[in-house]
């Protein structure tokens, strides 16, 4: 069985896969839904952040939900992740980034939570502001590392992507080439040291917005042969290659956000190092399309998840086509603008 977790504007949205048919049910009402991560330990344990009410946890695959935030300073939680085991306990640790922009950590599951303070002193913390809100700035993604315990990464929407040597205890600042203002960034579990961001650079600075580290994040450059869009979204790579990733892109932020008819994005994809290629067997058009959430889960090599304000979609030959899935959402309900996305397999 495949669950799929989605976090839209008013709900969180479980929807689990039964052979060939699907079941929706709607969680945390009204608390609008900001990100999602499953424990790579304990499956059933899922974590979502919300933009009012916290951090929530499931450890039964969604059917019940609990605040586990006490600690967390700010109720506009907009990240989480779950990093390699404490070898002390055989947990995974939790990371939840907030608005304003801080990070809490959490060694028993969301128990307790310990503040991450050196962030805050960073040289560009001053400089950070989110532009729809300028006033703020929030921890867009957490990525701790696969494969190297302590290593973990952050984005800053907007004004940096930093990185930890030591599980957030110490920082260090954005790199001058490094990405500006990370979406999504992925380390992909088959390929040390790699880094892929999908970023708004494209729309706020000279350049694109796809960004590639092969040296853990010491150095960066933009592949962007093919990509007629430059304001990157969300990313996702084939669990089975490394070298095979889809990225959603838009002009810019508005035709990335914006309800139709003023959405435009589309999916592009690219292997090795082949040109981006804009897929679109199986998708809907580019115009009314806002910018898709992408998925991936080891459990299904070659296979892509998209949410999407028009449905989800699945792709099982490595992204080149899509089929939409016949999910029953309710008559009263329409999907919307989707926020986070995750697979997890049952």
């Amino acid at each position: 069985m495949t669950t799929l977790y989605i976090a839209f504007n008013k709900a969180l949205a479980i929807v689990d896969q039964h052979n060939d048919t699907w079941e929706v049910g709607f969680h945390l009402l009204e608390s609008q839904p900001q990100c999602l991560a499953a424990d790579p330990l304990y499956s059933q344990h899922i974590y979502c952040g919300t933009f009012n009410q916290g951090l929530w946890k499931s450890a039964d695959a969604g059917a019940t939900w609990e605040q586990v935030g006490e600690g967390i300073t700010s109720e506009k939680v907009m990240s989480v992740a779950v990093g390699m085991p404490n070898q002390a306990n055989s947990t995974g640790i939790v990371y939840a980034g907030t608005e304003p922009g801080a990070i809490f950590r959490s060694e028993d599951q969301g128990t307790s939570w310990q503040e991450l303070t050196a962030l805050r002193e960073l040289p560009s913390a001053s400089t950070w502001s989110f532009p729809p809100r300028p006033w703020t700035s929030h921890i867009r993604w957490i990525a701790p590392d696969p494969l190297i315990a302590g290593r973990l990464f952050a984005a800053v929407e907007a004004g940096a992507l930093i990185r930890s040597l030591d599980g957030g205890l110490t920082w260090e600042d954005r790199r001058p080439d490094g990405p500006f203002d990370t979406h999504t960034l992925v380390l992909p579990r088959l390929a040390r040291n790699r880094l892929y961001s999908a970023a708004g650079d494209g729309f706020m600075h000279p350049g694109n917005g796809f960004v590639q580290s092969n040296d853990g994040g010491e150095t960066w450059f933009r592949p962007d042969d093919g990509l007629d869009y430059h304001y990157l979204w969300s990313l996702a790579v084939d669990p089975a290659d490394p070298e095979t990733l889809v990225v959603s892109a838009a002009p810019g932020p508005r035709q990335a956000h914006d309800a139709p008819p003023t959405a435009e994005s589309a999916i592009y994809r690219r292997s090795g190092n082949s040109p981006w290629q804009m897929i679109r067997e199986g998708l809907p058009q580019a115009q009314g399309l806002q910018a898709s959430v992408l998925a991936t889960n080891e459990a299904e090599p070659g296979v892509f998840y998209a949410a999407t304000n028009q449905g989800i979609f699945r792709s099982s030959d490595t992204g080149l086509s899509w089929e939409h899935l016949p999910i029953p959402w309710p008559a009263d309900i329409y999907p919307g603008h989707v926020h986070a996305f995750i697979v997890v397999p049952g």
